[in-house]
């Protein structure tokens, strides 16, 4: 059985992705109209063997590809061969997994520094000094 790798500790196996088949859209050859070369993935959330952590995260997503009840759908046509969109949507798939998971860094609030500071009030003046030398000379 096949597993989908998310990170160094949680895998996916490919039975809880559901793949289809379909027609791919806009213009092609002769053989078109004949051949499902796009793949339509969908990945239920909820019933997923995921950890808790990663369906809350991405349940609580902003995404258009998420639907109301919670499945994932992605649809890839970027390519002429079946195998290569599979590919395509699994590593898609992977990459929104992995980029809703992603912790990011708390900021801590910081002040410039003295120096910084400083070089910024000499560096308003100098500017200052700057447009008051580009000024019209008049006679008085």
């Amino acid at each position: 059985m096949a597993t989908l790798t998310i990170d160094e500790v949680v895998s996916l196996p490919e039975a809880e992705v559901e793949i289809t088949a379909i027609r791919a859209q806009g213009a092609g050859g002769q053989h078109v109209n004949k051949t499902a070369s796009a793949v339509h993935l969908r990945f239920d959330v909820a019933a997923s063997s995921l950890p808790e952590s990663y369906k809350q995260r991405l349940l609580a997503m902003q995404d258009q590809r998420l639907s109301k009840s919670g499945a994932i759908v992605i649809k890839a046509q970027q390519y002429r061969e079946f195998d290569r969109n599979r590919e395509d949507a699994l590593l898609r798939l992977a990459a929104l997994i992995r980029a809703a998971t992603a912790v990011t860094k708390r900021r801590r609030a910081t002040r410039p520094s003295r120096g910084a500071r400083q070089r910024r009030t000499d560096d308003k003046t100098h500017r200052g000094q700057q447009k008051l030398l580009r000024r019209k000379i008049r006679d008085d």
